[in-house]
């Protein structure tokens, strides 16, 4: 990726290929930097940021299928109900301990290094990065999800949980909150077994392009 130089559409310095110039991986570019502006750029386009590996290049991805859960198609077992009611809910109040969680080094492909920590912790700060927070009757934080809101669009960057169900409970609370909040699109990246229990589907690229540029013309929602 290149620089582009004069004024954009977007604030942003960096120019980023059309989505269709994805790999076989999903990788669309590498390089550009993390600054607010490429990230909000980046979202904007469909594309989110992902190390290779851990230590390695900055990479830029657009998957195909792409991940998403259908906010009206959450899915909540009988289970999964009374683990809701075994556990406190909260937003935006511990958002660098939940990424902190996320970017714990024993889970497996740990790639969320420190430069992520802060650039979100700015975005945060800024009012585009969002947590839900999970707590334990004893106030210890056992659980979260954190990501990027862009209009209608919630793009779920990463959850951790330190006791069973916790991050989906998180899941749950982030749902019921982007209903209320004027959410239409939650983008999940991939789907895994965890997501599709809970109602996650994989929808071409193409379609995520559609939903997305519908979504990021939405009123801005809100999770409070």
């Amino acid at each position: 990726m290149t620089p582009t130089g004069g004024p954009e559409a977007t604030p942003t310095h960096w120019d980023f290929p059309p989505l269709h110039a994805a790999d076989a991986n999903g990788v669309v570019a590498l390089g550009a930097d993390l600054e607010p502006a490429t990230l909000l750029a980046a979202y904007r386009r469909g594309l989110f940021p992902m190390r290779l590996h851990a230590g390695g290049p900055l990479a830029w991805w657009s998957p195909d299928p792409r991940g998403v859960l259908p906010l009206e198609s959450l899915h909540v077992s009988r289970s999964l109900r009374r683990s809701c009611r075994r556990f406190r809910v909260t937003v935006d109040v511990a958002f660098t301990e939940v990424m902190r969680g996320c970017a714990d080094p024993r889970r497996p492909d740990a790639w969320i290094d420190e430069a992520f920590v802060a650039a979100y912790g700015e975005l945060h700060r800024a009012g585009w990065a969002h947590s839900v927070e999970v707590w334990s009757d004893t106030d210890d934080l056992v659980g979260g999800v954190y990501g990027v809101a862009i209009g209608g669009l919630f793009a779920g960057e990463s959850m951790f949980h330190r006791v069973t169900d916790a991050s989906k409970v998180a899941l749950v609370g982030l749902v019921e909150r982007l209903r209320r909040g004027g959410g239409t699109l939650f983008d999940t990246q991939w789907t895994t077994p965890h997501l599709v229990s809970l109602g996650a589907i994989d929808i071409a690229r193409s379609e995520y392009a559609t939903r997305l540029a519908d979504a990021v013309a939405h009123p801005q929602l809100t999770l409070g």
